[in-house]
């Protein structure tokens, strides 16, 4: 049954890669995948002998003890928790990302983008590179990755007209939004988890990480200045509709709601999609008083800003990002993610390789549970080298694959980016760059050999 669960994957992530090819949806085969694997698990139960799990009172995760001995109904039961407590953990990621995009759509539903397209004063394609990366890798340490590629890609649709050209910006974008975020402990989840989880402190993180993620941002971008979707200029977008008088004070509350969520979860210590919705609260109180729109459920065509807001959010996007994660969950709850990992430490000695790989894995698989994997395999102190490099590898690793990272999932919806472009255009710089922060990790700390 667990080789039925791995084909059934493999397959699903095969489709997504051939969404062009197969002319299918990739959410359609996401989903399908992660239905179908979730399925197996509950009719072979019998049939698996190891269970990944929480362990309960404060162990964290590990392969429940006694799995293979359990009674049917009793498997059944452990089987069902597990799965809800995967759907949970999803779902704080998708209310987040439900949250990031209502507020972008209402920044936008004021043209509030235009102040910033205003700001950007240039038609050299260059130096717009230059700007969307070092905003990615600033916003990303700030607001999260996931949030900073989404309100980028939208500032980009106000600037460039060509689709296939804001293809080229949004790759990049990806790679700086998912550097800037691996040296903030708050920039992604991962460096989160370390964070909570007594692995790394912030002023170590930061004077560890912070020169080899600007690396990873800077050597990519410059080998992209020299390729020809980024040599000469692009034709500005021109608007001709009259900016709303409330285009600047909407932009800047949006911001500011966004910025607000990290510290509204260092203060509760609640997730972060709490403050998210908050955030998306108080955004959507000023927006309905400034448009003097009252709802009227009973016209169909008369909606508020926030009703209009939420048609634009892309769903596809987020059931893509659903039927990922819970797919991978599944290979995890079956201890397939534990056993590769445990299989790597004993097959390969070398803990940088093995970190490296990791990062590696992270563009194929979802890498939070990578990080888990590695917080119970390795007993190293707080801010140990060791700690810094896979905060590094699992941030930035994601960036070689379109589906490596959520701001690459994002990036896929919004811009329509195929698995197979990417991979040919877009993930030989990352490589680079990953390799070239890795090096630079290692020259400043070099992590003992064991």
């Amino acid at each position: 049954m667990v080789t039925a669960i791995i084909v059934v994957f493999a397959l699903g992530y095969l489709a997504i890669t051939l969404e062009h090819t197969l002319k299918i949806d990739k959410l359609i085969p996401a989903v399908a995948m992660m239905a179908i694997c979730w399925a197996l698990v509950a009719l072979g139960v019998d049939d698996i002998a190891y269970w990944f799990g929480e362990l309960g009172q404060g162990e964290g995760a590990g392969l429940i003890p006694g799995f293979a001995d359990m009674g049917h109904d009793d498997k059944l039961h452990l089987v069902e928790s597990t799965l809800l407590h995967h759907l949970g953990k999803t779902a704080e990621i998708l209310v987040f990302l439900l949250g990031a995009m209502t507020i972008v759509e209402l920044i936008d539903y004021f043209d509030g983008f235009a102040a910033l397209k205003r700001f950007i004063r240039t038609n050299k394609r260059r130096n717009l590179l230059w700007i969307m990366s070092i905003l990615a890798f600033i916003l990303s340490a700030v607001i999260d990755n996931l949030t900073a590629t989404i309100v980028l890609i939208t500032i980009l649709r106000k600037l460039v007209k060509d689709q296939k050209l804001r293809m080229w910006f949004a790759g990049m974008i990806v790679i700086a939004a998912n550097a800037g975020g691996a040296w903030s402990p708050i920039g992604d989840v991962t460096t989160t988890m370390l964070w909570i989880g007594d692995k790394v402190t912030t002023g170590y993180l930061i004077g560890n990480l912070l020169l080899p993620s600007i690396v990873c941002m800077i050597v990519p971008t410059v080998l992209a200045g020299f390729l020809p979707a980024f040599r000469g200029t692009f034709d500005p977008m021109e608007s001709n509709a009259e900016a709303s008088r409330y285009s600047g004070p909407m932009l800047t509350l949006g911001l500011l709601a966004i910025l607000f969520v990290p510290l509204f979860k260092t203060v509760t210590h609640l997730p972060p999609y709490v403050g998210m919705m908050l955030s998306l609260a108080i955004v959507g109180i000023v927006a309905e008083i400034l448009s003097n729109r009252k709802i009227d459920l009973t016209n169909v065509g008369h909606h508020s800003p926030v009703h209009k807001a939420l048609t634009k959010v892309e769903m596809p996007s987020i059931l893509f990002f659903l039927g990922i994660l819970l797919g991978v969950a599944a290979l995890e709850s079956i201890g397939q993610l534990y056993f590769a990992a445990q299989w790597l430490d004993t097959t390969v000695p070398n803990q940088n390789v093995v970190v490296m790989l990791l990062g590696a894995g992270s563009a194929v698989v979802d890498n939070v549970p990578l990080v888990a994997a590695s917080m119970s395999m390795y007993s190293a102190d707080l801010d140990a080298p060791l700690w810094h490099f896979v905060a590094y590898a699992a941030g930035t690793g994601g960036s070689m694959l379109i589906i490596g990272s959520a701001a690459g999932v994002v990036a896929m919806g919004l811009e329509r980016i195929s698995f197979v472009w990417y991979l040919r255009k877009i993930a030989w710089l990352a490589l680079i760059g990953f390799l070239a922060g890795a090096a630079l990790i290692l020259l400043m700390n070099p992590i003992p050999v064991s």
